[in-house]
């Protein structure tokens, strides 16, 4: 048949591996017009076809069959330049076999990287059902974002249909598909798309890329982009961005090829698309990954044994975390003391020792549990598990108006906040995102571990502490997922969007990854103890110490000389303490806002140490051993503050207390990350708005259940 109508043309690009039936689909489609030559200055065939269908006039062209579009053969080259060229055509089709999916869809992560218009045309679709190969099409659509057509060149089965796509493709808008990559590979996408952008280079504008397809093309160190952008002004400062996110990367991977780096990542993809879109009806051959996946992602006993592991990793923070902190106890102890003895200012002896090492110890002290935590994390993370647990998830985290792969974020939370709200860039729906950012604070980080750990062991026998810190995790958690579904019918309505989530290969545990991710994330955590709680310790030290009162003082002091014995003495010297911080401007605070958690039976030490944590977690518990009389030489290991929090503290009120910590605002840190990922300094106010409203309603609740249990 020879081209007609010319100014209705749509030219297709049909792309696959070799043996997916491109030939044969394509005489089936133009009815044998089928027209051969070669491309210019090559050997290589060159086939073209035409058709007509709704009054367009379709012409085919089809490309040499290529396992990869980085091949180094003639044929595979040729396509790759052609499908790159983008101006010889309109959409690709991307033809693959359906009866060999996972191979074939590696091709077609390739392509979608392109971000042109495409399709995908599963052929032999008939045979595939005779194998027993079950392909979800619609399914498949959704999650690459390209229509998708089950079809069979050598049965006609819906040839029509996809001569209906291909003009229905054509006219409507291009809309960016979804081939997204690991958790590792976003972030440096994302890091170097911001720094582009922020640029606004008209050397970068010129190449008529979107910046995160630079940024890809970069990381993947394509030949031409370099080519372009090595002679322009920006690229020192490019060069060295892009050198971190590539060391970022050797390190995660552990491999210095960026090549590998991004084979994995595209089988992972692949692998994740399959687990999500094909059911074998017949048995199928099993490796080992499978055989250990039939058991980890079994739907009866899956999520039991995602939740023994969790339970045996917090049992192991509690009980392996405390026995390094006696050691760290009494070297803080020992040195305050130091302090004290050899520092003739009372008022700087009291700075150091009571605010500054009392307030960093506190913090550095339970560093053994967020290490083990870390730790915990990062192998479930290096051996391909927490992949599984997010598609295991997915089903049950989309009752709530939350999608599987928000997952990873979530269990990031336990760790800590701030590269939570991070992790949630892999999300592209802004609606999943923005959801998943507000209920990541329900996952209690690291930093509300010490205050859970103090407020178990005054409570509970030390037996069982392991199982009640167990349970006040999954129950954040539970919580999490309510509100998550009173926010997706409130404030985020529509429709869930699905995504891939990547299945890697179990593998053995990368213990350069484990280490890299243990260190920077206690680096991190130092940081933050060194720097912005020292400063809040400082701050509440001399809140708590001023004004002076020196009558007071004198009063006591006369009292004090006067006393008969050593026990008086000791009473009227806490006497004198807890009179002085009464009254001192923490006191007067937490006296100001004593009447918003009057319901609940806080008292105003309490409503300080709550106001107190607003700027880090890690500092109620300092807080609490200066407002209860004790210094602030005191931790969540500390019998002594235990004691007194068991005698100055009901259960009700305690069990409220925590439920309170549990859920409200993150540290001042995460709030100003939370912000910048959200989008504005809005959200930060929302968020605290909605957890503090959530922290309210819930400790309410909790304290007045616990009432009803306890009398």
């Amino acid at each position: 048949m020879a081209e007609n109508n010319p100014n209705k043309v749509i030219r297709i690009a049909l792309v696959g591996q070799p043996n997916v039936g491109k030939s044969l689909l394509i005489n089936a489609l133009c009815h044998s017009s089928m027209k051969v030559g070669n491309f210019t200055g090559v050997t290589v065939e060159k086939a073209e076809a035409y058709t007509t269908h709704q009054g367009w006039t379709l012409r085919f062209i089809d490309l040499p069959g290529t396992y990869s579009l980085y091949g180094y053969s003639e044929e595979e080259k040729i396509t790759k330049n052609f499908v790159e060229s983008g101006g010889d055509y309109d959409l690709i089709v991307n033809v693959a076999d359906s009866t060999n999916l996972e191979r074939n869809l590696l091709l077609s992560a390739q392509l979608l990287e392109m971000q042109k218009k495409m399709i995908l045309a599963l052929n032999m679709s008939d045979e595939a059902r005779n194998e027993g190969v079950k392909i979800n099409a619609k399914a498949l659509s959704e999650l690459l974002g390209i229509p998708s057509v089950q079809v069979s060149a050598h049965t006609k089965e819906n040839l029509e249909s996809l001569l209906d796509c291909i003009v229905e493709t054509y006219q409507k808008e291009k809309t960016p598909n979804k081939r997204i990559y690991s958790n590792a590979i976003e972030t440096e996408i994302l890091r170097l798309e911001e720094f582009i952008q922020s640029k606004k280079d008209a050397s970068i504008e010129s190449l008529n890329l979107s910046a995160r397809q630079i940024a890809i093309l970069l990381l993947k160190q394509e030949e031409k982009t370099f080519a372009i952008l090595h002679e322009k002004p920006i690229w020192l400062e490019l060069s060295q961005k892009l050198q971190e996110s590539l060391n970022n990367l050797y390190t995660i991977y552990d491999t210095p090829s960026n090549k590998e780096i991004f084979l994995e990542d595209s089988n992972a993809f692949v692998q994740g698309l399959v687990t999500e879109i094909i059911r074998y009806e017949t048995k199928k051959k099993q490796n080992y990954t499978q055989s250990i996946d039939k058991i980890l992602i079994n739907k009866y006993a899956g999520i039991p044994i995602f939740l023994f592991f969790m339970w045996a990793l917090f049992q192991l923070t509690f009980t392996l975390g405390a026995l390094p902190m006696d050691m760290i106890e009494d070297f803080f102890g020992w040195l305050g003391d130091l302090v004290k003895d050899n520092v003739e200012s009372e008022a700087l002896a009291s700075l150091l020792a009571d605010g500054i090492l009392g307030g960093v110890g506190a913090v550095i002290l339970f560093l053994p549990n967020i290490v083990i935590l870390f730790f915990g994390i990062a192998l479930l993370e290096t051996t391909g598990y927490m992949s599984r647990v997010a598609f295991l998830l997915d089903g049950f985290f989309h009752k709530f108006g939350l999608h599987g792969k928000s997952f990873i974020p979530l269990v990031s939370g336990f760790g800590c906040s701030v590269p939570a709200f991070m992790a949630t860039r892999t999300l592209k729906s802004r609606k999943d995102r923005l959801l998943t950012l507000f209920i990541i604070n329900f996952m209690s980080c690291g930093a509300r571990l010490p205050v859970y750990v103090l407020f178990v062991g005054a409570f509970f026998p030390t037996q069982q502490a392991g199982n009640w810190l167990f349970g006040i995790y999954i129950l954040g958690a539970l919580l999490g997922l309510v509100a998550a579904k009173i926010l997706r019918i409130t404030a985020f309505k529509g429709p869930d969007e699905p995504f891939v989530m990547e299945m890697p290969k179990y593998r053995m545990p990368n213990w350069r990854l484990v280490w890299f991710a243990i260190y920077t994330k206690a680096k991190m955590y130092l940081k933050k103890a060194g720097t912005f709680i020292l400063a809040v310790s400082i701050l509440i030290w001399f809140a708590s110490s001023y004004p002076a009162q020196e009558e007071t003082k004198a009063t006591y002091e006369t009292k004090i000389e006067q006393a008969l014995d050593g026990e008086e003495k000791e009473k009227l010297e806490f006497a004198l303490e807890e009179r002085l911080i009464e009254n001192s401007y923490l006191g007067m605070t937490g006296k100001l806002i004593e009447p918003i958690f009057a319901p609940m039976d806080f008292d105003w030490r309490m409503s300080v140490a709550l106001l107190s944590g607003l700027a880090a977690k890690e500092v109620v518990i300092s807080t609490m051993g200066v407002l209860y009389s004790l210094g602030g030489e005191v931790d969540e290991e500390s019998e002594t503050l235990m004691e007194v929090i068991s005698n100055a503290i009901p259960l009700q009120a305690a069990i409220a207390f925590v439920l309170f910590v549990m859920i409200y605002n993150p540290c001042l840190a995460a709030s100003v990350v939370f912000g910048k990922e959200a989008g504005g300094f809005k959200y930060v106010v929302y968020l605290f708005l909605f957890t503090s409203v959530c922290a309210y309603f819930v400790a309410l609740v909790g304290y007045i259940l616990a009432g009803l249990i306890l009398n």
